[in-house]
């Protein structure tokens, strides 16, 4: 990497780190640290949603879904359009969540369900959410080893794990959410150009002709997902597309801090199509690595798009795409980050202690909880050893939480007679989603892949929700 590119990277790391320190001084509340005091614009609404689902560890997995699916990993994007553009039109679920006045959804079960279906969903949440970033830290090291083209042992990644965990750490904890917004704005725009140069520059070097013919000797499982993963992937991916725009926290969150239900709708239609955007972007990158490296059939295809952006991009653009996903990986974290530490405190935390806890001793606590989840997810990127894709990973530990909170949420929303215990037991139901796991399937010898079992979690909190309400009928109204 020349000099040019790693004085790029120097001097736009640190005006996005600067943010962070500059936004400490507008942080007087804890609704300010965790929601914004829900006073954010559309235009930076749009963009610190896109900022978030646009982190490294999206453009990792999805050049590696593209490495290993072609285009057929396409239908991921699509599908991520469509529902989301659906939901902004319709408002399905968002307005009504919008107009409860809430910081999070769990805020929204105690509303509807009572504290124990608060609490239950808070630690359930955090479980799943946790499991979900625990390989973050590890991911972005990897894409630092091939992109600086660094020896690839265990002793160097560990190294970058701890730098870049410092890094995130004292950066979310300065500023809150202001300062990821405002951060998600800037890496937005930079990575957004940065990759679109590097899709015009990779067909300039290889060329149309060459990408397509070097696929053609798969044609059918190249463009078809139905063929190339199967049917239940397929709708899989449907259940992903709106867990990733309406259940997710860290998307929600974004939708709450909008100023009113009409302008999270316009939000949502504007996001959609940076939602197909993210997707199809990073797996054409991935395709294009395949076939410009032409690895070895053993090869870790999750390393290939670095490496590929190494070896392709000429001086001054590999530094800003550089940044960018650094950046990117700095806007992903500390919005997790943020998350769970303001849910646990939030929701978990305030409610157990029955006290009125004050705003600065909320976002104190936040602040302890965020340096905690970070030795965490250190010590996760380190350990877990599974040779799943990224994707399938992460859907799947999702799942843990998000299963349950599917039913419960739409239910509670639109269904009058569904209970506590129907809520509770629906919410316990998405554990059955830890099978999906690599280590679980292989200590118990589960054939199924992860999207099977993860559709059998969700059948399982429908069905727990239906009988729960039937068989312990709602009482009363929780306010």
């Amino acid at each position: 990497m020349h000099w040019i590119d790693l004085t790029i990277i120097i001097i736009y790391l640190s005006l996005v780190f600067s943010v962070g320190i500059l936004m400490r001084k507008h942080i007087n509340s804890f609704s300010n640290f965790m929601i914004a005091d829900q006073k954010i614009p559309l235009s930076l609404g749009v963009t610190s949603m896109l900022g978030t689902e646009l982190g490294l560890i999206t453009v990792m997995y999805n050049a590696q879904t593209g490495a290993k699916d072609y285009f057929s990993a396409f239908h991921i994007g699509l599908m991520g359009f469509i529902v989301t553009l659906a939901v902004g039109l319709s408002g399905f679920v968002i307005v009504k969540l919008r107009n409860f006045n809430i910081k999070s959804i769990p805020e929204y079960y105690q509303k509807r369900f009572g504290p124990k279906v608060r609490l239950i969903g808070s630690i359930l949440l955090v479980v799943g959410g946790m499991l979900n970033m625990g390989i973050f830290l590890n991911v972005g090291a990897k894409f630092i080893q091939g992109i600086f083209g660094l020896d690839a042992n265990d002793e160097i990644l560990k190294l970058i794990m701890i730098i870049l965990l410092i890094i995130v750490l004292i950066y979310t904890m300065m500023g809150g959410m202001l300062s990821v917004i405002i951060t998600d704005y800037f890496q937005f725009v930079v990575l957004s150009l940065g990759l679109i140069f590097c899709v015009f520059y990779s067909i300039s070097e290889i060329g149309w002709n060459k990408i397509f013919d070097s696929i053609s000797k798969f044609p059918d499982k190249s463009y078809n997902p139905l063929l190339s993963r199967g049917s239940p992937y397929v709708i899989w991916q449907m259940i992903l597309a709106f867990v990733s725009a309406v259940v997710w926290p860290t998307a929600i969150t974004r939708a709450l801090t909008m100023e009113n239900s009409e302008i999270v709708k316009k939000q949502y239609i504007w996001s959609s199509i940076s939602f197909l955007i993210r997707f199809m972007i990073p797996c054409f990158i991935g395709i294009c690595a395949v076939i410009y490296l032409n690895p070895d059939s053993g090869t870790d295809k999750l390393i290939l798009m670095p490496n590929y952006l190494r070896e392709i991009l000429p001086i001054g653009l590999l530094g800003l795409v550089t940044a960018g996903m650094l950046s990117a990986f700095m806007s992903t974290h500390d919005s997790y980050l943020l998350c769970w530490s303001t849910i646990i405190t939030n929701d978990i935390i305030d409610p157990l202690t029955k006290k009125n806890l004050s705003s600065i001793t909320k976002i104190n606590i936040s602040r302890f909880i965020i340096v905690i989840l970070g030795l965490y997810i250190l010590y996760w990127g380190l350990f877990y050893e599974g040779t799943d894709s990224i994707w399938d990973y992460l859907s799947i530990t999702g799942a843990i939480y998000f299963s349950g909170a599917i039913t419960v949420l739409i239910a509670g929303l639109y269904w009058e007679k569904a209970s506590e215990m129907g809520a509770i037991l629906a919410l316990l139901g998405g554990l059955s989603a830890l099978l999906g796991l690599e280590p679980i399937r292989k200590a118990f010898q589960i054939n199924l892949p992860p999207e099977e079992i993860g559709l059998l979690s969700l059948f399982i909190t429908i069905f727990m929700m239906i009988a729960g309400s039937i068989v312990f009928p709602k009482k009363e109204a929780h306010e």
